[in-house]
């Protein structure tokens, strides 16, 4: 980390909770990538306890049900649910789904994935609240926001706890708002 205050939509203090959260891991998972590793700020009970506060205080008009991207969007989801009292849906990695699914497939940084999601996840109208815990080039978001509204359900948000900014995976998603508690 720099000596510049960390920034983020939810203000530098949540920004800061989060940097200081994260490792970074150089080569992961090929050469040339540097991974974001959160599993300190789960870890820390305290901290994580303010992001998801800081998730929740930036939808007032709350939301049905919360989406988790696989798999370190799971862990943000189900905190998040908890805490609203909503439900929690996964949007899963291919062939991890028992019933009918849609997919989407998209670019990632390093490769390319497919997300699916059961075909009945949402009720008509449901509100959404997606979460991940990093926006990087926008295909993962892109991708899992698509199935969200094909499943019928319709996006009241999209959070991460950390969006790499020279990805530019915001512009992709636009005119979508992103909300992310650190700006990298």
């Amino acid at each position: 980390m720099t000596d510049e205050t960390p920034r983020g939509d939810s203000g530098p203090e949540l920004a800061a909770v989060v940097a200081n959260g994260t490792i970074d891991v150089p080569d992961f998972p090929k050469a040339g990538i540097v991974f974001k590793d959160l599993m300190p700020l789960f870890a820390d009970g305290a901290a994580f306890r303010r992001v998801v506060d800081g998730i929740v205080a930036r939808y007032p008009d709350g939301f049905d049900v919360v989406a988790g991207v696989e798999a370190r969007g799971f862990v943000v989801a189900a905190a998040v649910a908890y805490a609203t009292g909503t439900g929690v849906i996964p949007v899963r990695k291919a062939g991890k789904l028992p019933r009918k699914a849609l997919s989407a497939t998209y670019a990632l940084e390093y490769g390319e994935a497919t997300l699916e999601v059961h075909e009945d996840a949402f009720i008509a109208g449901q509100r959404v609240l997606v979460v991940d815990d990093v926006l990087a080039t926008g295909g993962t978001a892109g991708a899992a926001l698509d199935l969200v509204e094909r499943a019928g359900g319709t996006v009241a948000g999209f959070s991460v706890l950390m969006e790499l900014a020279f990805l530019e995976g915001r512009k992709r998603l636009a005119p979508r708002e992103v909300h992310a508690l650190l700006t990298v």
